[in-house]
């Protein structure tokens, strides 16, 4: 007797779009952008790919409306409306931590330029800027300035740690290899680079992130007061 086969998972809930996001989130996290497919996103949503064509068009909407919804859920945590000052270096942080537990969203950020994620860190970078009376003319570089180093740093941070799981090592593992070969510089050739080997092993890099932010705002706060 031929055996049916079994039957496909039902959804029970209603198929919209931020259900789709979420489990494209899921998917990301797990296997990276190259996981993401409509196919995959299909089965785990117990539907057929047509029916997620009618909320999104494509693949790259999907991963800019995943990246919004990270960007989103981060600056609603981050932005506490304490100071200006604190709302950079809160907002500067969470985004920091969000590209480190999603690593492609750094990358989706700048594969989406000028769309809604971004405007969402423009805009609340932009804000801060304005309350602590940067000038207009000042305000486009300084926010750039801000926006290059948080997701430049963030994503060599993201980054560094896919290295250390790529080659199986952990990261205090990773920077002891690095600053033994940096101690066995030539000290001629290489005397700052030689000096910093003890640093390296023992740094943190949200407190050096950190320390980038405050160095910018040092420079942001006495253009505005000077």
């Amino acid at each position: 007797m031929v055996k049916k086969a079994a039957p496909a998972p039902r959804r029970e809930d209603s198929l919209s779009r931020d259900r789709i996001v979420d489990v494209a989130i899921e998917l990301l996290d797990a296997e990276g952008e190259s996981g993401l497919t409509f196919r995959a996103l299909a089965g785990r949503l117990a539907t057929g790919p047509g029916a997620i064509y009618w909320h999104v068009a494509n693949k790259g909407e999907l991963l800019t409306a995943a990246c919004d919804a990270i960007v989103g859920r981060t600056m609603t945590i981050a932005v506490a409306g304490e100071s200006p000052e604190t709302d950079i270096r809160a907002l500067a942080l969470g985004l920091f931590d969000a590209i480190d537990a999603h690593p492609w969203v750094g990358s989706a950020l700048t594969r989406a330029p000028g769309q809604l994620p971004a405007v969402r860190i423009l805009e609340g970078l932009g804000q801060a800027l304005c309350a602590l009376g940067v000038p207009a003319e000042r305000q486009w570089p300084t926010v750039s300035a801000l926006l290059s180093y948080i997701l430049g740093v963030a994503g060599q941070n993201a980054a560094n740690a896919h290295v250390g799981r790529t080659l199986g090592t952990d990261r205090l593992a990773f920077l002891s290899s690095v600053a033994a070969t940096w101690s066995e510089l030539d000290e001629e050739a290489f005397p700052f680079v030689r000096s910093m080997a003890g640093p390296l092993r023992e740094h943190d890099d949200r407190a050096d992130f950190l320390a980038g932010i405050d160095l910018i705002l040092g420079g942001v706060c006495g253009q505005a007061t000077g």
